[in-house]
């Protein structure tokens, strides 16, 4: 079997970003004397928007397209809606089927502080399961309602990785709910079309999703038109390469945002992305997004030993015991000394970036100059983490398999990190996987 070419060469990292015209006659995207070639072709007009955020599925021989998308189409097993009542605040107004468990899908699906604005989506986690709702509100003649009106219809699915594709729909249910309250037709049609089925006398909290999860990236959409991925990282710059190394050593990560906290949910899943690799590792945990939590899901997350999550409730803030990173915008909060020596930028974080990006640039103009389709910015960003940490993983296994064991300062920055400012993080990473290296660095004192 051929192996899948890396598109992170850390031989020759470049430090300046090039303009792609540049960039694309003096290197392309190389590895070794190989040129990647775009092998994420578009088969229909639904594959094209499912590649949108890096359809990709990882096999153990590298990296492949998934070109049948049923393969992970999510079994609906609710549909709701919920309405804010001036009375008894979120209620559930109306689910099928009606012996199903929903208890606290009203505080998800409208997220706290919803009122302060005309819409949001909201993706969340309900137990073993996974949610998307689309929330509005109208202003309305009414003093009973307070001259608003707010809902949002939502469905729970058996996984989150094509729940965007019912996005549409929901938005347009949420509408109709507003103007044309209780009348169901419609959501119960789509439920009996879409509907999955649970196990006789299993709750949600017992049965486990679909495993067709499991090294995936799933597809997602974004409403800006450059993707998630792109979004994601032109928000954080640099600081994205801080996030991958707290993923990689599996820390609790909590995003604050006021509402909408829909783009956020977008950053916990493209957060969870960063750390995906093929490479066996022991004492290593799926990274699987929460997506939006509130205060009633501190008992949850509390019992979690690593999660990725997103909040509209400031109150996380003072809750140190429940989380190791707290990002607020594009500041970055941790608990541990440690974890802050984590925090700074290293120069091999702006090598990485820069990297990243020229990545990018040569995956457009080659596409130009060859007048083909161009593998997505999101595909390259995905490509770039998983065989970045597909690098790292399987250097630090070799190494242990040595007589000496010694991890090297050129073995550091073989894998793209700084001996110096890295040291802390690639310490933390042996540890968390129990690999029997000896770190060895030269003139630790004296970073070069």
């Amino acid at each position: 079997m051929e192996k899948t070419p890396l598109l992170v060469d850390f031989d020759h990292i470049s430090t300046e970003v090039l303009q792609p015209k540049s960039q694309f006659k003096n290197q392309g995207i190389f590895t070794g004397s190989k040129t990647i070639t775009n092998e994420f072709k578009k088969d229909s007009e639904e594959e094209n928007l499912a590649a949108s955020c890096g359809h990709v599925c990882v096999a153990d021989v590298g990296l492949r397209r998934v070109r049948d998308l049923s393969e992970l189409s999510a079994n609906i097993i609710a549909i709701f809606v919920v309405a804010f009542d001036t009375r008894s605040g979120n209620v559930i107004e109306w689910s099928t089927p009606e012996d199903i468990d929903l208890e606290g899908v009203e505080f998800k699906a409208m997220a706290s502080g919803s009122h302060t604005v005309n819409s949001d989506f909201i993706f969340f986690k309900k137990d073993n399961y996974y949610g998307l709702s689309c929330y509005e509100k109208i202003k309305v003649e009414s003093l009973e309602e307070r001259g608003a009106r707010m809902k949002s219809v939502g469905i729970l699915a058996t996984s989150y990785t094509t729940l965007y594709r019912h996005m549409q729909f929901l938005e347009n249910q949420v509408r109709h709910q507003l103007g044309t309250p209780q009348h169901y037709e419609q959501l119960r049609a789509f439920y009996a079309d879409h509907k999955g089925s649970l196990p006789i006398s299993t709750s949600l909290s017992t049965v486990n999703p679909s495993s067709s999860e499991c090294r995936v990236l799933p597809a997602m959409m974004i409403t800006h038109p450059a993707g998630c991925f792109a979004q994601f990282i032109n928000f954080f710059g640099e600081h994205i390469f801080t996030i991958w190394k707290f993923i990689l050593l599996r820390k609790r990560i909590i995003f604050f945002s006021p509402p909408p906290i829909g783009v956020v949910c977008y950053r916990v899943y493209c957060a969870s992305v960063l750390g995906n690799h093929t490479v066996q590792m022991e004492n290593d945990l799926e990274v699987k997004p929460h997506f939006y939590i509130n205060v009633a899901d501190i008992d949850t997350i509390e019992a979690e030993l690593f999660f990725v999550a997103c909040t509209t409730e400031k109150i996380f803030l003072e809750k140190k015991d429940l989380y190791d990173v707290y990002v607020d915008n594009q500041n970055l909060v941790v608990q541990s000394n440690s974890m802050k020596d984590i925090l700074k930028i290293c120069y091999s974080d702006k090598e990485k970036f820069n990297q990243l990006n020229n990545q990018r640039s040569a995956q457009l103009f080659k596409a130009q100059e060859l007048e083909e389709e161009a593998m997505q910015d999101d595909q390259v960003f995905a490509t770039f983490f998983l065989e970045m940490n597909n690098h790292i993983f399987q250097t630090l296994l070799d190494i242990s398999m040595t007589q000496d064991k010694a991890l090297t300062s050129d073995h550091m920055k073989s894998m793209g990190l700084d001996p110096i400012g890295d040291r802390q993080f690639i310490m933390d990473l042996i540890e968390l996987h129990g690999i029997d290296v000896l770190l060895i660095l030269d003139n630790p004192c004296c970073p070069t």
